[in-house]
Formats: structure tokens, C-alpha cells, sequence
């Protein structure tokens, strides 16, 4: 299964990442709620999730959303 991950404000699509990036990300950062979808992703967010195991395509994916902006807000939905 695959899942897209979003621009949250321009609604741009970003990419595509496995179940298994999904995870990673999702149990790497914080969540407000169990229904939460979204996250602010800055470089030192990407540095994180390399260290702690982040599959070189996500954070490569991240890298070019966030590019040369001080962050960006992603979101995922089921592809």
C-alpha cells in the first residue's frame, strides 16, 4: 500500500512513500491526536528522521518539499 504526501497549503502532491516510510514517520513525530495527518517538517526535522532509521527516499521526498524554506506542512492520505 502506498501513500501520497501533500503540500498542506498549496494541496501540491509531493510524492508517494510505502506503509513502512508511513510508520517511521509516523511514529518519529508528534502527534496532536489519533486523527492527526499533518506535520511541519523543517530540515532539522529531516535530520531526525534520517538518524532514527528514515528510509533514504522519504528523506530525500522531505528534502526537495522543504528545499530552501525554513519548513513546509505535509500532510498523507491513502494513495
Amino acid at each position: 500500500m502506498f501513500y501520497r504526501i501533500y503540500n498542506s497549503e498549496s494541496g501540491d502532491l509531493l510524492g508517494e512513500i510505502t506503509a513502512t516510510e508511513l510508520g517511521v514517520l509516523t511514529s518519529l513525530l508528534e502527534e496532536e491526536s489519533a486523527e492527526d495527518r499533518d506535520y511541519y517538517i523543517t530540515t532539522d526535522t529531516i535530520d531526525y528522521l534520517a538518524t532514527n532509521g528514515a528510509d533514504a527516499s522519504l528523506v530525500a521526498l522531505l528534502r526537495k518539499a522543504v528545499g530552501a524554506e525554513e519548513g513546509v506542512e505535509i500532510r498523507w492520505a491513502r494513495a
